[in-house]
């Protein structure tokens, strides 16, 4: 009797422990238990192993599961081929079936031959519609997933401050909250709404990554990777907000840290960024993501280290969770945990986040790429035309003398299109490709808009950056022989960069030196080469010119502005760039892009960001010149050329009927604030209406003027909408002389504009403790 009950008893622990070990491969068991249950089962190789990345090929022959695994530089089918095999293998072959987290490059499309590619980020930031931003994210979020992809590692939520920085083509705006909409729209998108996401990530969706974390886009000199100059303050007000706003209203799942370094601490090793501020203040849950090197980098850069053994403790404290592209500092823990100098808990807590990200995003559940259904899920109509739409979106009209556009297909006989950038297609950086065949040209948009109904001559005059002028005299004859001119200029950036990355083109691409996209800053932010002496040379003919520039930095366009009738800004537009150029300088869409950074008059002037405080601008106010001298600059005025949210249209709007539900309010309370908008032209058009906040007395100094909400909306030819907005507390907090966020009683003005620099309607209102 006795040894039958023992029986059972070891049958009914047997039966237990069968039921425990399949608690992490129940997708119906909660989050917390399958990583808990999961993480008592693995050794500490195959712990470490978690916060490694490795790529998809590779994976195959690595017996241990691997945190993440990148997506190789190929064709999206490759790319989904590669992920078959790669999570197949990790499911079955590994010990514990551990699937790798599928990571790639997202910034505007897929980093993949054939997916769509999107305007660069620049652009999309110039567009001022979230909403477009949002569906944006989840048509690439569509296409990713369709080639097993798990994770973008997109958006960025630097911020615009110094145009000789290669990488702020990559960054929304110059404006902490216009990033923080268009950032977190970004995600949203692509990760599916908070209230969803908190709980998993759901099907067509991918994991986001924030990125650069924090203040990476203000390097000493403009030089990539150099250290941030600024005080605590400046950080909690500029640059840390968006980055809140991705983690707080976007649920956003990783979290990379930047290459840099403030005040002598690197942010790879900085604990009160990456566990102060990011998990303690703001509550992230997610896990943190090396920049590619970032961690090798503190002993072969930044030198805070000695080798990777001293690196590898520096990092986990901080609070990095997982080491990429390669684990050559982390791939010494296993010794240092071993050897007493790392305790085991800490790798336990890093490995918690990444499997946590694994359970949540359905990795050992969820199918397996289907590899025939790409063709109908990537590159599609739709997607191409949301491309197009919001290329068309966030072209800036700049200047427009005597309506000079838009141009009129049926009188005009002969046009010529002439520039380096005319007949090239320019994505930007964090892309598969230059190849003029995967999109349109300017050329090809002008041509196939106008078919056979006015002549086009193209000549393309010099190269990007070279002093080469021999296609001068063509590009000449060109612009004689035609009614008027459109020259297109601009810069062109790297393709299949990155540190860390293979660093040039194939030889498909062209050949132009790459003088934009990371790594690649410039001490002049002129145009390039002998690009402006071409497009003089077109001015002396006296036919009408009209300008548009395809690049990835704001250029300093004084000769420009001030001699050429019709500008276009268009950064980098997509791969239906050309069509959307055509169509804007056609009229077929009316221009509705504002710009999201301030132009500067020359390098010299930076920074120019909008949102200075009141002595950012000088003292004296008696700017000079070179006929006469002046302060406070002695030859030139502090006046940036075009002023952060400005833009034409071929239309006209009034302001008018600003009203305030009060004139004052308390920390429980909020003000309601309307204005009617009127299009009183003759077409349809697209407004941006801004509202901003500012001349308030602080106890620290606040900037004059700050953008705290925007609307665009689409008015015909005399219709009025009124535009909302809310004014609350936290729209007036300041980080004060103890370095806490409150909002201090005082009066303030809250302005309607149509730029930061063109306010049409105030009122003063009061908050009141």
């Amino acid at each position: 009797m006795m040894q039958k009950k023992w029986s059972l008893f070891i049958i009914a622990l047997s039966m237990l422990a069968t039921a425990q070990a399949q608690v992490y491969k129940d997708a119906k068991a909660p989050v917390d238990a399958r990583v808990k249950d999961l993480l008592g089962r693995m050794t500490l190789e195959e712990k470490v192993a978690q916060l490694s990345m490795g790529s998809l090929k590779g994976s195959l022959d690595n017996p241990l599961a691997l945190g993440v695994c990148e997506s190789p530089f190929v064709t999206i089918n490759e790319i989904a081929s590669l992920s078959l095999k790669a999570k197949k293998y990790a499911r079955e072959q590994t010990r514990l079936g551990i699937p790798p987290i599928q990571i790639g490059e997202c910034l505007h499309g897929q980093l993949a031959s054939g997916a769509t590619i999107f305007p660069q980020a620049i652009a999309q930031g110039s567009s001022w519609n979230p909403a477009l931003i949002e569906q944006m994210g989840s048509v690439i979020a569509y296409e990713a997933s369709s080639s097993g992809m798990d994770q973008a590692l997109s958006p960025l939520f630097d911020l615009i401050r110094d145009p000789r920085f290669g990488r702020v083509e990559e960054c929304f705006a110059e404006d902490p909250y216009l990033v923080s909409r268009m950032g977190t729209s970004f995600v949203i998108g692509m990760q599916g709404q908070p209230t969803q996401s908190r709980l998993g990530i759901g099907k067509d969706k991918v994991m986001c990554t924030a990125k650069h974390f924090a203040a990476y886009s203000i390097p000493v000199a403009g030089i990539n990777l150099g250290p941030a100059s600024l005080g605590e303050r400046e950080l909690r007000s500029m640059f840390l907000p968006p980055f809140r706003a991705a983690v707080q209203e976007a649920n956003i799942y990783s979290v990379m840290p930047s290459y840099n370094e403030m005040d002598g601490v690197p942010a790879h090793a900085n604990s009160f960024l990456l566990d102060k501020v990011l998990r303690k203040e703001w509550g992230f849950r997610g896990y943190v993501f090396s920049d590619y090197e970032g961690l090798k980098m503190l002993y072969s850069f930044q030198q805070i280290a000695k080798n990777a053994e001293d690196a590898a403790p520096l990092g986990l404290n901080a609070g990095v969770d997982l080491e990429a592209p390669s684990p050559d500092v982390y791939s010494k823990l296993v010794g240092l945990v071993k050897s007493g100098k790392v305790k085991e808990a800490q790798i336990d807590t890093a490995v918690a986040r990444i499997l946590t990200a694994k359970f949540k995003a359905g990795l050992f559940e969820k199918p397996l790429v289907d590899t025939t259904q790409l063709k109908k899920r990537v590159h599609t109509p739709a997607h191409i035309a949301l491309s197009q739409q919001i290329a068309e979106e966030s072209i800036i009209l700049l200047k427009n003398d005597k309506n000079l556009l838009p141009l009129n297909i049926n009188t005009l006989k002969s046009l010529a299109v002439i520039g380096p950038n005319a007949n090239q297609v320019q994505y930007g950086d964090y892309s598969s490709t230059r190849d003029s065949r995967s999109g349109t040209t300017v050329l090809d948009g002008i041509k196939q808009l106008v078919g056979n109904k006015v002549k086009i001559n193209y000549a393309k005059g010099s190269t990007l950056s070279t002093q080469d002028k021999s296609g001068f005299a063509e590009a000449v004859t060109a612009a004689k022989n035609s009614d008027a001119v459109v020259v297109v200029l601009g810069t062109t950036s790297v393709v299949f960069s990155g540190i860390g990355w293979n660093g040039h083109a194939p030889e498909s691409e062209p050949k132009d030196p790459f003088t934009c996209g990371e790594g690649y800053d410039v001490t002049d932010i002129n145009p390039e080469g002998v690009q402006r002496e071409l497009l003089q040379e077109i001015y002396k003919t006296g036919k009408p010119v009209i300008l548009v520039l395809v690049h990835g930095r704001p250029w300093s366009i004084a000769w420009e502005k001030e001699n050429i009738p019709a500008i276009l800004e268009a950064w980098y537009p997509g791969e239906k760039g050309g069509a959307a150029i055509a169509n804007i300088l056609f009229g077929k869409v009316n221009p509705s892009g504002r710009l999201n950074v301030s132009i500067p008059q020359s390098v010299g002037h930076i920074p120019v960001f909008y949102n200075h405080t009141n002595t950012g601008r000088g003292f004296y106010h008696n700017p000079g010149s070179p006929d006469k001298p002046g302060q406070d600059y002695v030859f030139s005025s502090p006046d940036v050329l075009f002023p952060f949210g400005y833009g034409l249209s071929y239309t006209t709007f009034k302001y008018s009927n600003m009203q305030v539900s009060s004139t004052s309010f308390d920390k429980n309370g909020e003000v309601q604030v309307t204005v009617d908008v009127s299009n009183t032209g003759h077409a349809e058009g697209k407004e941006v209406v801004q509202m901003y906040l500012g001349n308030k007395v602080n106890s620290v100094t606040t900037p004059v003027i700050a953008l705290k909400g925007f609307d665009k909306i689409n008015l015909k030819p005399g219709e009025t909408k009124t535009v909302r907005f809310t004014i609350k507390p936290k729209d007036l907090s300041i980080w004060n002389i103890n370095m806490q966020q409150v909002t201090e009683p005082g009066t303030f003005d809250v302005m309607i504009g149509r730029s930061a620099e063109d306010v049409v309607l105030k009122k003063t209102l009061e908050y009141k403790e």
